[in-house]
Order: structure tokens, then sequence, then C-alpha cells
């Protein structure tokens, strides 16, 4: 069995003292495949080294994180271009809108995200969307820029089912995670109502831990927890959610 987690923070300060440890749990597991966000370019060149050290295992995305849009946002911008010049990348990711914390940089996030869809079709790569407090603005900008060339995956979906048929028909898949086994995450719902063809699993480690785990630290192997969540939602067995998602997960990101 192969589960893929698209969608992991595996370079993030709360894994200092035990990465290698953490990452060995998840691929003893079968979550043998990690799809690595950008933020900004501080994070570069940790990327770059967990690549190095698990190549086999190991996928990077590149992009400018909504969050970190501030008034250098051009020289971010700059270094995501050059990044994407100089090497292979799985997505242009993690982008998008984040109104939750700052609206400050509103009409600089509305920028940075189309402009990073734009790179994202003229290097025929899959887009990882970041939303937080957004569904209204990340539409406007998504459907702005639909076309056959426009796909890839709405990272942490947490909207509702009408937002759900949206985001697929403008060919994106949903990224299920922790929140699909919280008892107040609301997904859960509706969940059975979306052809398993349009989801893929992550864990958005270091955040949002699935239940038993709630409110600690999550991790990679925790992708079989969600995986063993969706096996409930759909009445079908775990390994068929796994190969399911990993088939879907490759179409988006090439592999």
């Amino acid at each position: 069995m192969i589960l893929t987690d698209t969608h992991t923070h595996l370079y993030s300060s709360q894994y200092q003292e035990d990465r290698n440890e953490m990452i060995q749990r998840a691929i003893e597991i079968g979550v043998s495949r990690f799809f690595i966000p950008a933020i900004d370019s501080t994070y570069t060149q940790k990327m770059y080294d967990l690549e190095a050290q698990f190549p086999e295992n190991i996928f990077l995305m590149m992009g400018l994180h909504p969050t970190y849009v501030k008034e250098n946002y051009l020289e971010e911008l700059a270094h995501v271009e050059a990044q994407l010049a100089k090497r292979k990348f799985y997505a242009v990711g993690e982008i998008g809108m984040d109104l939750f914390w700052d609206k400050t940089f509103l009409k600089e996030q509305q920028y940075v995200f189309q402009h990073q869809i734009q790179l994202a079709k003229k290097n025929q790569l899959a887009i990882n969307i970041h939303c937080r407090d957004a569904f209204d603005e990340t539409f406007e900008v998504l459907e702005s820029e639909k076309a056959n060339d426009l796909f890839g995956i709405f990272h942490c979906f947490t909207g509702d089912l009408v937002q759900a048929e949206r985001a697929i028909s403008l060919g994106l898949k949903l990224g299920i995670g922790g929140v699909a086994t919280f008892k107040n995450g609301k997904i859960d719902q509706f969940l059975k109502n979306i052809d398993l063809k349009h989801i893929v699993l992550e864990t958005d480690s270091p955040y949002l831990a699935p239940f038993p785990h709630r409110g600690k630290r999550n991790e990679s192997s925790y992708t079989l927890l969600v995986a063993q969540k969706l096996a409930e939602i759909y009445n079908v067995p775990v390994v068929e959610i796994a190969r399911i998602t990993t088939e879907n997960s490759s179409a988006v990101f090439g592999i």
C-alpha cells in the first residue's frame, strides 16, 4: 500500500529533534511520497537539504505563501521565478489568499496569487492553493484564470459542498487532511457526495493533526489516519483509498 502526503512542511522547526525518525515512521507504514510546499525564500535551502537526504521520497514545490506577502513581495516573486527557471519542481505552491490574520496586503496577495498561477501555466505545473477566510477572493482570482491549463489541489479544503464542486469545476482536486476527522470539521458530512477521483490526502504537518492527536504536533505518518477516516466515509477498504488518492496525486504532479 502506497500513501501520498500531498502537503507536509517537513522542514518545520517542530521536527528539529526527530525529523529523520519521523520521516522513517511514515515510510515504514507506507507513506512513501512527500510533497513539500514552499513558504518564502528563507525556506528554500531547507527544502533542498531535505530532498538531498531523501531523494526517492521528497518532491518539492516552489511559491510564495500568502501570509508571507509583505513589502518585499516583488523580490520574493523574483526568487520564485529564478528557482522555477533553474530546476524541476512538481507544483507552484503554496499560493493563494489568507485574510485570517491581516488584510493589509489584500491587493498584493491577489496580484501575487494571480502572477503565480500564470507562472504555473507557463511552466505547465499544478498549483497548490492555500485559502483561509478568503473563499470569495480566492475564487475570484481562480475564475479569472480558468482554463484547460489550470489544475492542481485546493489544499486543506474546509469549505462546503457548493464550494467543493466549484473548486472541482476549475480543475482542482481537494486536499483532505485531519479536519475530516474533527467532530466539528463538517466536511465529513458531505464528502461522500464527492467522487474519490477528486480527492487527495495530506497532513499539512506539523499543523492540524487528526483525531486522536488533535492539538498535538502532526506528522506525515498520520496520513494513514486520514485514509482510514475516508475509508469509513466511503465504505471502501483503506487500500482502495490509498490506491485512488495516490493515483490522483500522480495525475496532478506528473509522477
